[in-house]
């Protein structure tokens, strides 16, 4: 419901702010740059962030910084481990991508896969709209499938290519819909969604170690709202092991949406002179 988040955005900005400033014990003479999130996203909710930035970046008369929402996410894990520098393979699973990066360095990309339809955040939040469990999905599901066995159903791994890294869960997610409607009330729904579950990390896991071997990389990193998910983070950990990467995972507060990564990339753009004119504009389709 974009409108709903965008009028709940203009709600909850300033007093966040404020509240930012009284708990950091900083003042806006402090205040060197001012960095946003430009895209990608819902619209109106981008323009409430890039409406509050340039009002500061105007009135402070200090540099605007513009930062794609997904370049967080690659280096959300970097203030936890301020040693972690590139060259890394990223691996960004969120509502609205799921995805396979190599990072040269920062700023320098290279997209190995990308999300084809249904992204995994995606497919959790409406797997579990299937199962009346509510919203967000992917917490809910987590929490549910630790009661239950991955084992019992087997919902199907999409298959993209041998040669291809792209990620698709729409199949899965059409396989759980029919397999509820057909055995609602005779199935335990734990084990509903542990077993889809299990599918989903699967296929991403799947793809990463064969993104690991065709790499070469020797870092992996994880990043994005459904990073969080303790099913996921297992199994990297064991494959992690298996191969003899090392694996940066974000603690759970650093995996959803938040404005510590957005200021992360603001602070190495803003030392390298990379700055933003105040005529920038919202790209809800931005791309890495």
């Amino acid at each position: 419901m974009p409108e709903v988040a965008a009028r709940k955005q203009l709600e909850f900005i300033i007093p966040s702010i404020d509240l930012a400033f009284r708990e950091s014990n900083l003042t806006k003479n402090d205040i060197t740059a001012v960095s946003f999130a430009y895209g990608p996203g819902l619209e109106g909710s981008l323009l409430i962030g890039l409406i509050a930035a340039k009002t500061f970046s105007y009135v402070l008369d200090v540099p605007l910084i513009g930062v794609n929402h997904l370049e967080g996410h690659i280096f959300s894990a970097l203030p936890e481990y301020p040693n972690l520098s590139p060259p890394f393979l990223s691996l960004l699973v969120s509502g609205g991508h799921t995805a396979l990066i190599e990072v040269s360095n920062f700023g320098k990309y290279n997209l190995l896969g990308d999300t084809r339809d249904d992204a995994a955040g995606e497919a959790f939040d409406k797997v579990a709209k299937m199962l009346d469990l509510g919203y967000p999905g992917g917490p809910i599901i987590d929490k549910l499938s630790k009661r239950g066995n991955p084992s019992e159903f087997r919902f199907p791994r999409a298959n993209t290519g041998k040669d291809s890294f792209d990620f698709s869960f729409s199949g899965v997610k059409t396989a759980v819909r029919l397999f509820w409607e057909r055995n609602r009330g005779s199935v335990k729904i734990e084990d509903v969604a542990a077993s889809f579950q299990e599918a989903v990390v699967d296929a991403i896991v799947n793809k990463t170690e064969r993104a690991i071997k065709q790499t070469k990389m020797n870092k992996l990193v994880l990043g994005g709202g459904v990073s969080a998910n303790l099913r996921l983070r297992e199994k990297l950990k064991e494959l992690s092991k298996k191969m003899g990467f090392e694996l940066y995972l974000p603690s759970i507060l650093m995996c959803t949406d938040n404005g510590v990564m957005v200021a992360v990339i603001g602070y190495y753009k803003f030392i390298r002179g990379e700055t933003s004119e105040l005529s920038l504009d919202v790209v809800s389709n931005l791309a890495i």
